[in-house]
């Protein structure tokens, strides 16, 4: 009787045994799995954050896309006016210049067309963009004081009347800045880009603005256009090297401005 109540009570020490391995292995197998789906949680979140990233990135560049291309169309159309209203003024430099030739037939013809010439250029100045208005203005009226002079012969004024054509021809293929007064006497600093952008800044970089051509009016302009328009006053006062600089631009309905 005794070593079978042994026997028994060895049997129930292995059962146990057996349990105790048995509930240990599962234990240690869950623990695994736990820690792998955390871990994959956490490349899982990372993964999204970096797709959440190129997400707005390719938003952000698909709106500068969308922009950049309205101002080319603004451009294109701002262009065309301006290749028409050339090739108009150099139809006219060219029929003057063949008239200029035969001098000698057309004299008396010549100084009425150098007027016309003149109010050529003063119609021009009155519509384009409002830049240096006071010194394109007193350019005009010297020329017209100049058709008045019997000391001066008719080639040399021809002469300074197609100085000043290319002078304002010139205007379109430079930066330059400038400091004026706006129309209501605040001081500023402008910026002429050709003739595609006039803008302005006040002296203490608070205030700045942009001449809408088709409005014939300034706008003024938020503050994400302040940094853009104080690096191009500083390139056009070549106080720093020339680069891509973010203006504002309203191409014109006509060609031209005060």
């Amino acid at each position: 009787m005794f070593r079978i109540r042994l026997s028994s009570l060895s049997g129930v020490l292995l059962v146990t045994a057996s349990v105790a391995i048995v509930a240990q292995a599962p234990a240690q197998t869950l623990a695994e799995a736990v820690g792998t789906q955390t871990s994959a949680n956490k490349e899982g979140q990372a993964s999204q954050a970096r797709i959440d990233t190129l997400s707005d990135k390719t938003d952000s560049l698909a709106s500068e896309y969308r922009s950049t291309l309205k101002q080319i169309d603004s451009l294109k159309v701002y262009n065309t006016q301006l290749r028409e209203l050339i090739a108009s003024q150099e139809a006219e430099m060219a029929s003057l210049q063949s008239q200029i030739d035969n001098v000698e037939i057309v004299e008396r013809g010549i100084p009425p067309l150098m007027g016309q010439m003149i109010d050529a250029l003063d119609a021009f100045v009155g519509l384009d963009v409002p830049f240096l208005q006071e010194e394109r203005s007193k350019r005009v009226k010297g020329l017209r004081e100049l058709m008045l002079r019997a000391d001066v012969t008719n080639a040399e004024k021809y002469r300074r009347i197609v100085e000043a054509y290319q002078i304002e021809n010139d205007y379109g293929r430079t930066i330059e800045h400038y400091r004026g007064t706006l129309d209501d006497g605040k001081t500023v600093d402008f910026l002429r880009v050709g003739r595609i952008a006039l803008v302005y800044q006040s002296l203490d970089a608070e205030a700045t603005g942009a001449w809408n051509q088709e409005a014939r009016s300034w706008e003024l302009l938020d503050s994400s256009h302040r940094a853009a328009i104080k690096e191009g006053i500083r390139i056009a006062r070549k106080q720093t090297a020339p680069d891509m600089i973010n203006l504002p631009l309203a191409a014109a309905t006509q060609g031209g401005a005060s």
